[in-house]
């Protein structure tokens, strides 16, 4: 689309502010809007933000980052390809943005562009990453300024599910209207947990619409006079949220995961060797925040130990199941190591890096694991590989600091900029209490 088309759509609409959304290291989604007036230009131009943006944390905390301080300016860019109208909020609609520089090249700090880089890559491949995110969200009402879970109901509970049937509703309404196809939807494990599953798409369509997602359930749930929250860990004593990532690679319309070795091609095999040879550090773009760690513990079916496995939900890479009569189609791997406190571009982004490196290197999968790898013996989890992932957001921290290959992926700019702000985010909560850390995550994922 041109800027004038979507300026004409806006009109037809009635619009009279469009968003220019965007994600920062921080994994928070923030925006800036045009009203009517002017919008062509800005939908070409963009909308000036400050450099020190990418350098605030999710406390609004602003980091020492070299050369994002108070002086200097990129552009929110807007991709106009991905314009909708917002069906939860009057008069309003919305882009997707990339960060640009003032001459017009993307910013080296725009994680946006940074998952466009890694498609690229693939693409001298061949290959095109598809991808969707099973997003796993708490409801919640406030009283008394604590958050009260609307049910406490069983998994798959029907009583659970007859309780959020209106905002279920609602929320199906709002992602058919936004053109996002909504598979699956369930109350899940937890106290007002529900889940949903959205259909797979190349690796920056599923990032920009997993932005949409996230602030269609959280603004149907206001409208509703609800809190929906995808904290990783809303509760301390409540089951935990996952932002699991389905993934698989494509060469047009053939599935190049397809296999005839137990249903996986090579090329599987070898990307998720990569993704695990490089998964600790990838957790520190996949399961990011002080919270994620909370959640990602032994025996709570996140994936806390270095494996894959076939339908095994304690490992944290798990090859799922085909449907009958559609194996070729439905051929995937999930990334259960992943929850949506994470920037969706960086996370995406590190599994495409981490991935490509296994194809180039030809690397092989260690054997998957049956079983719970908790009940492994010590010493046969050791010989096997089966290490434990980082058991907080430091110890990621630490992991992605070291791993070369991702750093180079993401670039100094980048690189440096993120680690500055969730180090950040980890002495900040390092020294609160529960209280703290729940309000600080509770209502901004």
């Amino acid at each position: 689309m041109t800027a004038k088309e979507v300026a004409q759509r806006a009109d037809e609409a009635g619009l009279r502010l469009v968003r220019f959304l965007w994600c920062g290291n921080d994994g928070t989604v923030r925006a800036k809007s045009s009203s009517r007036h002017g919008l062509e230009g800005r939908l070409d131009a963009g909308i000036g933000l400050t450099v020190a943006m990418q350098a605030m944390n999710s406390l609004d905390q602003l980091q020492p980052v070299p050369g994002m301080g108070p002086v200097g300016e990129i552009r929110l860019v807007p991709d106009l390809d991905t314009f909708r109208v917002l069906p939860y909020a009057p008069h309003t609609g919305a882009v997707l943005t990339d960060h640009v520089v003032l001459g017009g090249d993307p910013a080296p700090v725009c994680q946006r562009s940074f998952l466009k880089r890694m498609e690229a890559r693939l693409a001298e491949r061949g290959l095109v990453l598809r991808a969707s995110f099973e997003n796993e969200f708490s409801l919640a009402t406030k009283i008394d300024g604590a958050y009260v879970p609307i049910d406490s109901g069983l998994c798959f509970s029907t009583i659970s599910t007859t309780i959020a049937q209106d905002y279920a509703d609602d929320l199906t309404a709002a992602l058919d209207a936004q053109s996002i196809p909504l598979e699956q939807y369930y109350a899940e494990l937890g106290h007002g947990q529900q889940e949903i599953s959205t259909g797979h798409a190349p690796a920056l369509q599923a990032a920009d619409e997993q932005l949409l997602v996230r602030e269609t359930i959280r603004a149907v749930a206001i409208r509703q006079g609800l809190v929906a929250s995808l904290a990783p860990k809303p509760w301390p004593e409540n089951a935990g949220n996952g932002g699991h990532v389905h993934f698989s690679l494509w060469e047009g319309g053939r599935n190049r995961f397809y296999g005839d070795r137990d249903g996986l091609s090579q090329e599987a095999r070898a990307f998720i060797a990569g993704v695990l040879a490089h998964l600790p550090a990838l957790c520190a773009l996949t399961a990011p925040s002080f919270n994620s760690y909370h959640r990602m513990v032994p025996q709570y079916w996140a994936g806390a130990f270095v494996c894959w496995g076939f339908d095994n939900r304690e490992a944290p890479v798990r090859v799922a199941s085909t449907f009958r009569g559609a194996e070729e189609a439905s051929t995937n791997a999930e990334l259960k190591a992943c929850d949506s406190s994470c920037n969706p571009y960086l996370a995406l982004g590190g599994l495409a890096a981490a991935g490509l490196d296994g194809l180039a290197r030809g690397l092989e999968p260690p054997e998957p694991v049956d079983v719970d790898p908790a009940t492994i013996d010590e010493a046969e989890r050791a010989r096997r590989g089966i290490v434990r992932l980082p058991a907080t957001q430091a110890e990621a921290l630490d992991a992605l600091e070291r791993d070369e290959l991702l750093l180079d992926a993401l670039g100094p700019v980048l690189a440096e900029s993120y680690l500055a702000v969730r180090r950040s985010e980890w002495t900040a909560y390092s020294a609160g209490d529960a209280a703290f850390e729940q309000q600080g995550h509770f209502e901004k994922y």
